[in-house]
């Protein structure tokens, strides 16, 4: 393997695709994920928080349509969709308490466009990676118009057999 600075004192572009542009220094790596993690949350820690004792000290936000809602939403979220959030988020949202939102999963913005939406508007947020898709892929329970329900967790995305990934 040739190293970064190795191939950047030779001229020559690394074989290897992964280290064409050279990794970040560590103290700008540090200001990036740990900016990362002011931004995001991810589904299994939502959800541990939500399974706590008391209050976890925010709420989950469901930025999708209602027939979106109605599929299967996070219990005890708030719908509101991202379209809606200037005209009602001040009658349904407390601004002294973190909101995460969420949408459908990671090929989908608008939970990022829904805590954009709040940040404007004065609310510390946060966005759920993975969205729906990975709540319900982790196996965590999830509400329909029907009731309450719950998949197996995806051993593509979840442990099978552990609590957490340990991570």
């Amino acid at each position: 393997m040739t190293s970064r600075t190795a191939a950047a004192d030779s001229g020559d572009v690394p074989a290897n695709p992964v280290l064409r542009v050279a990794p970040a220094p560590p103290e700008v790596a540090a200001a990036h994920f740990g900016a990362s993690l002011a931004f995001h949350a991810d589904v299994s820690d939502v959800a541990a928080a939500l399974a706590g004792e008391g209050d976890p000290g925010f709420v989950v936000l469901d930025s999708r349509s209602t027939a979106s809602w109605d599929q299967g939403h996070v219990p005890g979220a708030v719908h509101l969709p991202t379209a809606l959030i200037p005209e009602q988020a001040g009658r349904l949202l407390d601004p002294s308490v973190p909101v995460v939102t969420y949408c459908w999963g990671p090929g989908c913005n608008g939970a990022t466009r829904a805590a954009l939406a709040l940040a404007e508007l004065g609310y510390r947020v946060k966005e759920m990676l993975g969205g729906f898709e990975y709540w319900a892929r982790e196996g965590f329970p999830f509400e329909t118009w029907q009731g309450r329900e719950r998949r197996a967790a995806d051993p593509l995305t979840a442990p099978a057999d552990a609590a957490d990934c340990g991570c």
